[in-house]
């Protein structure tokens, strides 16, 4: 599968900007999530690799062809883009059955593709089918109904599945009869020679026009496998339909219409109308949003086993960064039209770039705690956080903050020198600060904020309900869920989100002691909202 190549993508409506300079590489059998609150530009980046969308600059390659060039005025066509598109409306035709909605885009394809003997490759298929005449049997007579009677829809759909088989082949198959005779193995024999016959018959009819049947059946001429333009037989359409409705298991639901599936069932059957055409990148824009919340759960580990199988090329656009955590093998965080970070989820988690990227991934919500202090010659930070608690940082590497402040002015006096004006204007975000008494913040004047400011993030599995050490808490707020509970702790006037995990049930108003452990406590420049580094937090114990 191709990999793709985002070069300088902005996309602009007049002053305001939708995609802003984006730089991207999505690599072949990727699994990328574009995650981000609503309105930053998700959709408008996948609509623009798509073909749906054409940017205002920059540069868009799918493999080693460029399909947009605003320099040089390329903009190859959605529909030549050979990409497959998966909507958060399933958009199935309800007149349709579920066979005739995944065949529909399949019976339009119209293209230059090889020359193939079908009837050798039928005969081939049948010749494989009965050379087992014990399995054969053995699967017809498992398709036997209560009376003993055999259902030759579930034959069909067994042999189908057992031998990749179209539905004429698995027909005809059937038809042998192999599995009445009185000898199977004999009757095998008999069918199989007169199929033999027959396929040396069409082999020596190729070889009189100088051709050669080659081992896929694709007609060649001199070592060259002859193409023509042609549309696709109904022997390619029902083997692609049966393919794919075999990966999303609903070969039953063929001859059903939408109406009379479920929720579940019309996805899968859009997800196999999607894949059926053989995309090189599959696009899906948040397809489990109409879902229910434990189907949606069923639905991801669907989409991960199909990534796995099918070994294409997935972007997937999302706002839950539950399902960008699950599925994706690299998430792309967007806001505002500027991407954020482009990182395996697990380093998006532990390692965010900055405050904004730290809050949207992660449930619960981190933990901000603003803190004062400096850093000590043994590069340790005293702090005081929560007003007046004093606490110590000590980073998981060594680092000069000082160093690190110099350098990242230079790269926003670089940045913004570049920035051209637009109407979205770009800002630090504003992280929130848990309190019992809410403040308005649209109404505050913006404090002053020297070298001495920090912001602290505490995952919320970091809080430790301890015995006799840490700081003294109430519980505020408690959502058992049986294997943990989520826990709201006041601590003066603040409030800290903390993970329990077990059955222990906590009665809101109880006194407890927290402690803060882990090694991997984020430590955030307060002027910047950029991440300085990770290390463990230590409270001065009284």
């Amino acid at each position: 599968m191709p990999k793709i190549v985002l070069e300088n993508i902005t996309k602009r409506w007049g002053k305001f900007y939708g995609v802003d300079n984006l730089s991207l590489v999505i690599e072949d059998n990727s699994f990328i999530t574009l995650l981000g609150p609503s309105g930053c530009g998700k959709t408008t980046i996948l609509r623009m690799i798509a073909g749906l969308e054409t940017p205002t600059s920059g540069k868009i390659s799918i493999g080693d062809r460029v399909v947009f060039d605003s320099e040089n005025g390329i903009n190859v066509p959605a529909n030549k883009r050979n990409v497959g598109f998966l909507f958060q409306n399933y958009a199935l035709w309800p007149n349709m059955t579920v066979y005739q909605n995944i065949s529909f885009g399949l019976s339009n394809v119209k293209k230059e593709m090889p020359v193939y003997d079908f009837e050798a490759m039928n005969i081939s298929e049948e010749m494989n089918a009965i050379r087992n005449p014990k399995k054969l049997s053995e699967l017809i007579n498992e398709s036997k109904d209560r009376n003993g009677k055999i259902d030759e829809e579930k034959v069909y759909l067994k042999i189908i599945d057992a031998y990749t088989v179209s539905i004429f082949t698995a027909k005809k198959i059937y038809g042998f009869g192999i599995h009445t005779a009185e000898n199977p193995e004999k009757k095998a024999a008999d069918v199989t020679d007169g199929l033999r016959s027959k396929l040396d018959g069409i082999i020596k009819a190729h070889e009189a026009k100088n051709e050669k049947l080659e081992d896929n059946f694709a007609v060649s001429v001199d070592g060259k496998v002859k193409t023509e333009v042609r549309k696709l037989t109904k022997e390619e359409i029902d083997k692609a339909v049966r393919r794919v409705s075999a990966i999303v298991k609903i070969g039953m639901f063929m001859n059903r219409y939408p109406a009379e599936l479920s929720g579940g069932q019309q996805q899968r059957v859009a997800i196999a109308r999607t894949l059926a055409p053989e995309p090189s990148v599959l696009f899906m824009d948040e397809p489990l949003s109409n879902l229910d919340a434990k189907l949606r759960l069923e639905m991801r580990y669907e989409l991960q086993r199909l990534h796995v199988e099918t070994g294409s090329t997935f972007v997937y656009v999302t706002h839950d960064q539950m399902e960008a955590m699950t599925l994706a093998t690299k998430i792309c965080l967007v806001n505002n039209g500027v991407l954020q970070q482009y990182d395996a989820p697990l380093d998006v988690y532990n390692k965010p770039i900055n405050t904004f990227a730290a809050d949207f991934v992660g449930s619960p919500s981190i933990n901000f705690v603003e803190a004062k202090g400096v850093q000590k010659a043994d590069g340790s930070f005293e702090f005081k956080i929560f007003d007046e608690l004093p606490v110590r940082f000590i980073p998981d590497a060594d680092i000069s903050v000082e160093s690190w402040r110099e350098k990242t002015t230079d790269e926003i006096l670089k940045h913004n020198s570049e920035v051209v004006e637009k109407s979205n204007k770009d800002e630090n975000f504003r992280y929130h600060i848990a309190k019992v008494e809410e403040e308005d913040y649209s109404i505050e004047d913006e404090p002053e904020i020297t070298d001495q400011d920090y912001v602290i993030g505490i995952r919320p599995e970091f809080i430790e309900v301890s015995e006799n050490k840490g700081m003294k808490a109430v519980v505020y707020g408690a959502m058992p869920t049986g294997m943990e509970s989520t826990l709201k702790f006041r601590v003066g006037d603040f409030l800290i989100t903390g993970v329990v995990f077990g059955g222990i049930t906590y009665k809101i108003g109880t006194e407890v002691n927290i402690d803060i452990t882990g090694k991997n406590i984020l430590l955030f420049d307060r002027r910047t909202g950029k991440m300085i580094c990770s290390g463990k937090l230590e409270l001065e114990q009284k």
